[in-house]
């Protein structure tokens, strides 16, 4: 593990990862649950940094069946998933406290939204700079470089850290 950066804190048998413990990846991304033969195992928690996590029965390091739920307690449900749909536009965080009074718009689920750093994009789990094309964590910390689909989605579909007039523009 000293390779990988990660750390185990458990049960072992015969040298190996066996019994209950948990599983620390360099991520911080972290595993609580059963092990069998250095894997995932029976019934184990991944926990990530941004607070969502992930409960699922597993075997031999496959997740056979498991339940998903953000940082903010909403769960997803992959039939009748009817969050943030075609018909019901609200964040979760709208739906659990109510809408906000007409003028005060509520730009993300977090209100108040995180602030971006001037010529970033917020990508859900961290920010974008499109000149290095790296992404770093909310605590700047390097996560990935973006490929080239990465990249393109980032730029049309996620939050600018930056004012864009939009609209009727006058010729003049």
């Amino acid at each position: 593990m000293e390779y990988t950066g990660s750390q185990y804190i458990g049960e072992r048998q015969n040298g190996r990862l066996e019994g209950t413990g948990e599983y620390i990846l360099p991520t911080e991304t972290r595993y609580e649950g059963e092990m069998k033969d250095g894997a995932f195992h029976g019934q184990g928690t991944l926990y990530f940094p941004n607070g969502s996590k992930y409960e699922a029965q597993w075997d031999s390091g496959i997740a056979l069946e498991g339940k998903y739920t953000f940082a903010d307690g909403l769960q997803y449900e992959k039939e009748k998933w009817r969050y943030c749909d075609g018909y019901d536009r609200r964040f979760y965080t709208e739906i659990c406290n109510g809408l906000k009074p007409a003028g005060c718009s509520q730009l993300t689920n977090l209100d108040p939204p995180r602030q971006i750093p001037e010529g970033c994009y917020d990508c859900g789990d961290g920010f974008y700079d499109p000149v290095s094309r790296v992404v770093n964590d909310y605590q700047h910390r390097f996560l990935r470089n973006a490929d080239d689909d990465e990249h393109e989605w980032i730029i049309q579909t996620c939050r600018k850290g930056w004012d864009e007039i939009t609209g009727y523009k006058p010729k003049h």
